[in-house]
């Protein structure tokens, strides 16, 4: 029996509930606008911290009501005001009121009502876009929508605190792609933004900041002009004490974080900037703190402060590591003070298998930037195997990660490297083939990248494994692949593996026919200078097999190619093209004198008598090399 009664009990208090929130609703429609303002600001009342409230609200349509109300000339400034109140507390419940605000076209309305030029409307206009935009189911495109829209909101800068602080922040949420950023700064972002960062509120610093460092992510163009770019008379680099004091731990988590963040993004292009940050108030040491919070004694005697800082401690971490890549990104000796930090190297071990996917990302990146380093590669990578949790990451990762991740790997298999046997050892070879298989180009940059370092200077039976396991046919599909970096990485794996001659021969007596088509077609195609050097230079390989070269011997149309680039107009593919002629006519290789004679035969001896005139001295030296051969 009781089960029985457990049902009509949930109905009729669900029933009660609307029938309140339908009175509230009715009221919006009273003939009399007083009592439909009154109507609207107990509306107002009532939601406030009640999401069920809001939720009955939306479902009996008081949204379309109050965005009618809002557009209507003839309401009241203060009714119109209210519903935007209203719209906004409504815009802080759940994901699915934003959606449904959303669809009821929430955004046009309240973008309308911008043009208002009462302040207080404006503001609670503001406030509720600020709330809709913040969440992550808004399609941000829908600021961009209406091209007069951005330069509307820059106008509105000037208004008040109130219009800052939110202009700023939908700015910040607002953008997320390089043409987000470029629309922004065409606009004149930096210029109205810059002098809020010297505004006397906290909230409006702070929100100008993030705006800044949203803009300048990854970002050359808008970073170089906040280099240069001044506030109240100085240059905003010489805000950067203010941004590295921000760091330290007498401030709150969101203002370490923010002072972080903005750094790296300041600093990313400019030298400079990483230098005199990196000697400003300790900030290397400085930002190992941010690995111990909330520390045992913590000055934090708020339990709620506590307890939100501990859920976001992660936040301080990725701050911290995207700092440090950016200061140790070009100078030796700032890498050299980071890895020697207190537990550096471990602290970005433990990054690497963080739950957090932003602190994984973040600390490879670190990874990434210090990897740049010789003396790094030799010595803390080596000394704390980081090549085994960077191959562990690299198993089944968002593309971000990979993308960094397979960068760093890169450095790690370079020659003088010590993990770069260990990680030949652990079958990293079909991971990277498999990475020039993505559709991303720039994984299928690293992963050739990759393998390409692997096979410079490597034994036979590595480049063997190589070619096995990518395959002639994923070669030569990368050979022809449409992003020129992926096609320079493949000739240059190319050229490495074809490099000392039982290598060369064993190669090309293998796969000779279809390494000669390729280079057949990229000499005859429209690609860069860097390409057909690039080509050429492994055509030059290739004639210092002892077999391989009978293959450019007994090919004429190949020869003829050669006696083109020979006479081309660019030094470079003239240098490749004689290298390559040198090797096939030089003196102490068996069947020297019958090529130098039917090279003869075709004209090339007149070719390199002329090259030896050449005002290029390097050329004119490699033809004299060459015309030697002919008379020793």
């Amino acid at each position: 029996m009781a089960c029985l009664l457990e049902a009509p009990l949930r109905i009729s208090v669900l029933s009660e509930v609307t029938a309140t929130s339908r009175h509230y609703v009715d009221r919006l429609f009273d003939p009399d606008p007083q009592k439909v303002l009154q109507g609207v600001i107990d509306m107002k009342n009532a939601v406030i911290g009640n999401n069920k409230q809001k939720a009955n609200l939306i479902v009996l349509g008081a949204v379309p009501r109050l965005l009618y109300l809002l557009q209507q000339s003839s309401s009241s400034l203060e009714l119109r005001t209210e519903c935007a109140v209203v719209l906004g507390s409504l815009a802080m419940g759940t994901e699915n009121n934003i959606k449904s605000l959303v669809d009821c076209h929430i955004i046009p309305a309240l973008l309308q009502g911008l043009l208002c030029p009462d302040l207080i409307f404006i503001e609670a206009c503001l406030r509720c876009l600020r709330t809709v935009f913040i969440s992550p189911v808004t399609p941000v495109q829908l600021l961009y929508t209406d091209p007069t829209v951005i330069p509307h909101l820059m106008s509105l800068l000037s208004r008040s605190q109130r219009t800052q602080e939110y202009i700023t922040q939908i700015f910040s949420h607002c953008c997320k792609t390089p043409e987000h950023q470029t629309v922004l700064f065409n606009h004149g972002a930096i210029q109205n933004i810059a002098p809020l960062l010297i505004s006397p509120s906290y909230k409006v610093r702070m929100q100008a900041l993030k705006c800044f460092s949203v803009l300048a992510y990854e970002n050359t163009q808008v970073s170089m002009t906040l280099v240069n770019v001044l506030v109240d008379g100085e240059l905003l680099s010489q805000t950067l004490p203010c941004l590295v004091r921000m760091c330290s731990k007498e401030h709150l988590l969101e203002e370490r974080v923010e002072g972080a963040e903005t750094l790296a993004y300041l600093m990313e292009p400019d030298v400079e900037l990483q230098r005199i940050a990196s000697t400003t108030d300790h900030l290397v040491a400085m930002l190992a703190d941010y690995f111990k919070y909330p520390s045992s004694v913590s000055a934090i005697t708020d339990i709620k402060r506590l307890d939100h800082d501990l859920k976001h401690a992660h936040e301080l971490r990725q701050a911290a590591f995207k700092l440090y890549a950016s200061l140790g990104s070009n100078d030796e000796d700032i890498r050299k003070k980071i890895t020697e930090t207190e537990n550096m190297m471990d602290r970005i071990v433990s990054g690497l298998s963080e739950s957090s996917i932003k602190v994984r990302l973040a600390a490879v990146r670190c990874l990434h930037s210090l990897s740049r380093s010789v003396q790094q590669l030799r010595t803390s990578f080596h000394d704390h195997a980081v090549w085994k949790p960077l191959m562990k990451l690299l198993q089944n990762a968002p593309d971000e990660v990979l993308v960094m991740a397979s960068s760093t790997l890169c450095n790690l298999l370079l020659e003088f490297s010590p993990s770069k046997e260990p990680i030949l050892e652990s079958g990293v070879i079909e991971l990277l083939c498999s990475l020039t298989q993505s559709d991303s180009p720039a994984l299928r940059v690293n992963g050739i990248w990759a393998l390409m370092n692997m096979a410079f200077q490597a034994d036979q039976k590595v480049k063997v494994e190589i070619v096995r396991c990518l395959g002639t046919e994923q070669l030569f599909r990368l050979l022809s692949d449409p992003d020129t970096n992926v096609l320079m990485k493949t000739l240059g794996l190319l050229r490495n593996l074809l490099s000392t001659r039982p290598h060369i021969d064993q190669i090309m007596s293998s796969h000779g026919k279809q390494i000669m088509q390729a280079v057949t077609l990229i000499l005859e195609a429209e690609h860069s200078i860097e390409v057909k050097e690039q080509t050429l230079c492994i055509l030059a390989n290739i004639a210092d097999g002892n077999t391989a070269k009978e293959l450019i011997m007994t090919n004429d149309d190949m020869l003829q190619k050669i006696k083109y680039y020979m006479g081309h107009s660019n030094v470079k593919l003239q240098l490749a093209a004689t290298f390559c002629i040198s090797n096939l006519i030089w003196n102490e290789e068996d069947g020297s004198q019958d090529r130098q004679d039917k090279l003869r035969e075709m004209g090339f001896v007149d070719i390199l008598h002329k090259l030896t005139q050449a005002s290029d001295p390097s050329l004119s030296d490699r033809a004299k090399t060459a015309m030697q051969q002919y008379l020793a």
